[in-house]
C-alpha cells in the first residue's frame, strides 16, 4: 500500500496520536465498510448499555470485515465514529487509544442522538486501502 501518514506541524496535534490529520493514498485498491455496531454474528447487540463492550465489539467487526478480504487494522485510512452521548466520548477514546492501529487513520467522531439500532451506543465505519501485495 502506498499511503503516507500525515500530521503536518501547520495543524495542532491529535491528541494521544489516536488518528492522522491527512493520509494521502495514491491510486489503489479500497475496502468501504459500512457502519458497525456491537452485534455478534447471530445479530444479538453485546453489552447492552455498556459502552466499552459495545465498541471493542464494533472494532472486532471492523476486524471481521478487514480480515474477509485479507486486510489488517492498519490498512485503515479513514474512519468516522457515531456515538450517542457526549458522555461516552472519553470512554470511547481510552478504549480506541488502546486497541489504535500504529498507523492512526484519519478519523471523524459525530455526537448523535440516537442510532438505527436499539440500544446500540457507538456504530463505525471505515475505508482501507490494499497493500499493493495484496492485489
Amino acid at each position: 500500500m502506498s499511503a503516507e501518514y500525515l500530521n503536518p506541524p501547520t495543524l495542532s496535534a491529535p491528541p494521544g496520536a489516536m488518528y492522522s490529520q491527512a493520509v494521502r493514498v495514491r491510486a489503489a485498491e479500497t475496502l468501504y465498510i459500512s457502519g458497525q455496531v456491537a452485534r455478534d454474528q447471530a445479530g444479538k447487540l453485546v453489552g447492552e448499555g455498556d459502552v466499552v463492550a459495545q465498541y471493542r465489539q464494533v472494532w472486532k467487526n471492523v476486524g471481521f470485515a478487514l480480515d474477509a478480504v485479507g486486510l489488517r487494522y492498519e490498512h485503515l485510512v479513514k474512519t468516522t465514529t457515531y456515538v450517542v452521548g457526549e458522555a461516552n466520548i472519553p470512554t470511547i477514546r481510552a478504549v480506541r487509544k488502546e486497541l489504535a492501529p500504529s498507523k492512526a487513520p484519519t478519523s471523524t467522531m459525530i455526537v448523535v442522538p440516537a442510532l438505527a439500532i436499539p440500544g446500540a451506543l457507538v456504530e463505525v465505519e471505515g475505508v482501507a486501502v490494499f497493500p499493493d501485495s495484496a492485489r
